[in-house]
Formats: structure tokens, sequence, C-alpha cells
């Protein structure tokens, strides 16, 4: 009895040593695949950037945008080659790991086999029926011999354990060394990728330097530019402000409220359409059905002239030519601003949330005009001296600008 259960103990502790090993090879499993999507995005994203920014070579941009656009990608690129090497990294570490699992494993199973062996002889040794029985038949009284027959029940039962154990332990063997092969295999590919990344990032900055010493020649001049455009933003910017904080204003009135409150007061159907925006936070679709972010939200050095600060209420968003801008979330349209100089915007309310959808060529939607998700609400205009289609889009809280890379799927 105490033979077979010591024995037993160590078949317990093979099977923890396999739900371990198990567990370690799924966490690896799933950072390799984090770091996988997120290389297979990335290049999606210059994939983008290159049909996007540079896909028409007869189109002349000025100095400034081509540094832009140019600087755009290589921030990419970098990332690309970081999370590329994080990649072939794991992969390292995890070709070692396995080579060591293996070469354990190996031993292991060696081991199994060679207990077994041994097992098997003595059983044979003892195999006939006339052994058995006058094993079972010596026993003192009838209760040691209910004990020999459990005793010889259980090391049947043992056996076939143990046999289980070593076509379980082969099997894992074998997965092992495929899975190393496997992994060798991706890791040649990784280095390749990132050497041909490292190559085209190293001409991209060649190009990016050249451009930025000729654009210094003439940096105050590109300053100026820079202030000019985030002048004319601002006053988009503050005329949203005024428009949401006039609509607050009044729906609190229509509410018996005082009117000089921040925050909306909401009906019982814009408060079911706030709950359900807040609900769908990080879930929500793109205002247009292919883009990029060319600049994102908040306060930040301008990506070539850092002297030159940057204000964002929004993202900008690179998107193909003839795009059409779409409501991310069901809706009112709210107002619709035309500055002179500029190109419309379409403010759509969502209970006390504002989504806005600046530089349309076109709008297809009047003010007061309930809209569902995803319903086409414009044109996005196309600039003829760039050739770039940009979106801007906003996302507020009552008056407060909130990041919209929170509330879009994947931005």
């Amino acid at each position: 009895m105490r033979f077979a259960a010591g024995v037993s103990f160590k078949v317990v502790l093979a099977l923890l040593g396999f739900l371990v090993l198990g567990s370690n090879l799924y966490a690896q499993d799933e950072r390799q695949q984090n770091l996988e999507n997120q290389r297979k995005r990335l290049q999606q994203e210059i994939k983008q950037i290159n049909k996007l920014l540079f896909s028409n070579e007869k189109q002349k941009k000025s100095v400034l945008t081509e540094v832009e656009d140019l600087s755009l990608k290589i921030d990419v690129r970098r990332r690309l080659i970081r999370v590329t090497n994080e990649q072939a990294n794991r992969l390292t570490q995890q070709i070692n790991v396995n080579q060591r699992t293996i070469d354990r494993q190996r031993k292991e199973l060696e081991a199994l086999k060679k207990d077994y062996s041994e097992m098997i002889l003595k059983s044979y040794q003892s195999k006939s029926g006339q052994s058995r029985m006058m094993f079972l038949f010596s026993s003192e009284n009838f209760l040691q011999a209910y004990k020999r027959f459990q005793y010889l029940k259980q090391y049947t039962s043992f056996r076939k354990k143990q046999g289980e154990l070593i076509a379980e332990k082969t099997q894992i063997l074998q997965q092992l060394n495929l899975d190393l092969i496997t992994q060798k295999r991706k890791k040649e590919v990784l280095v390749q990728e990132n050497k041909e990344a490292q190559d085209a990032y190293r001409k991209e900055q060649t190009s990016q330097q050249a451009l930025v010493k000729a654009l210094k020649k003439k940096e105050r001049s590109f300053v100026s530019q820079i202030k000019n455009k985030q002048k004319k933003a601002a006053e988009i910017n503050k005329e949203i402000q005024r428009l949401i904080r006039a609509a607050i204003a009044a729906s609190n009135k229509a509410a018996g409220k005082k009117a000089n409150a921040k925050v909306f007061t909401l009906t019982p159907e814009d408060q079911l359409i706030s709950d359900n925006i807040t609900a769908n936070k990080g879930k929500l679709p793109w205002p247009v059905e292919q883009g990029i972010v060319i600049q994102r939200f908040g306060k930040q050095p301008h990506p070539v002239v850092k002297t030159a600060m940057i204000q964002s209420n929004g993202v900008t968003i690179a998107t193909p030519k003839s795009s059409e801008a779409r409501a991310v979330f069901e809706g009112k349209v709210m107002s619709i601003i035309g500055f002179k100089g500029s190109n419309p915007t379409v403010l759509i309310q969502h209970g006390n949330y504002i989504t806005t959808y600046s530089n349309l060529g076109e709008v297809y939607v009047i003010k007061g005009q309930k809209v569902k998700a995803k319903e086409k609400i414009g044109k996005v205009f196309t600039n003829p001296e760039t050739g770039k289609t940009e979106l801007k889009f906003s996302v507020f809280k009552n008056s407060s600008p909130t990041n919209p890379k929170g509330w879009i799927f994947r931005m």
C-alpha cells in the first residue's frame, strides 16, 4: 500500500508540472499575441500613411507640410521597430525556455520509462495467476486478504496511469519540439522585417534632416503660418464652446433652473442617450470609414517647429479623398458653424455630450435633425494645394473637451 501511494504522489507532481507548464505557455502566447496585434496595426498604419499622404508624388507640398508628413511616418516606423524588437527578444526568451523545458522533459521521460520498465519486469516475474492467488490465500485473516486484494487493484490502476503519463509526456515533448521550430522561423521573419524597417527608417531620417535644414532658413515664416493656423482653430473652438454654453443655458431655462449652470438639464430621452453613449465609451465607430490620426488631442509642441505650441481640443484625421463624415452615435444636430475663410463644422448633441466634425466641404444635415450612429453628415474637404483630406473631430462633455482616443474604438 505504501509503495502504490508513494508512486501515485509522483504522478500527481508530474501532472501539476504539466499544468504549470501549460499556464506559462499560455501567458507567453498571450503577450506575444498582443505584440503581434500591435505590429500588424502599425504596419497597417504605415500603409495608410503612404496611401493618404505620399501616394500623389505630383502634388506639390510646402516644405513644412512635407516634413510634418514625414515626421508622422518616422514616428510610426520607430514604434514598429520597437515592437518588432520586443517581439524578437521575447521569442528568444521563449526559445531558450523551451530548449531548457525540452531537456528537462526528456530527462523526466527517460526516468519514467526506466521506472515503468522495472515495474513491468517485476510484474512479469509475478504475473501468473497462481502467484497472485498464493499472495491472497497466504493471508493470515480475511482483513489482510481484503487489503492485499485492494493493493493488487491499486497496483494495476497505477500501471495504467504510469503508461498514460508516459504517453502524455511524449506528446508534450513532441509539441514543444514543433513549437521550437515554429518560434525559430518566426524569429527569422521578424529579424528580416526589422532589418527592412530600419533601412527604411534611416532613409526617411536622411530625407527629414535635409528638409529640416531647408526649413530652418525660413523658420520664422513657418512659425507665423503655424500661429495663423492655430488662431483660426482657436476661433472655431471658441465659437463651439459658446454654442455649447448657449445650449446648456437653454436646457436649464426650459427646466426652470438657473440659466448660468455649467451642465445640461436633460429630458428623460436625452438622459437615456447620455447613459448609452457613456456605456459605449471606447467602442464608438470612427467618424470616417478609413483614416489615421495625424494630430493628437491636447497641448503639444509642433512636430517639426518645436518652438511653436499647438492646442488641440480634438484629433485631426487624414482620410481618403471624397470621404464622408459620419455621426459616431445617435443624437441631434445642435448647430452648424460657418466661418469666413474656414470650412463648416457640425455639432451633434448626445445628451450632455457633444461631438464636432470640422473641415467639411459639404453638409448633408440641418439644425435640429435627428441622426443615427454611422449616418453620413457631410463630405470632408480636400485641400487643393496639399491634396490632403482632413477631418477635425472633437468630443465635449458639457462644455469641456475630452480626448476622443478614449471614446473611439482603437483610435
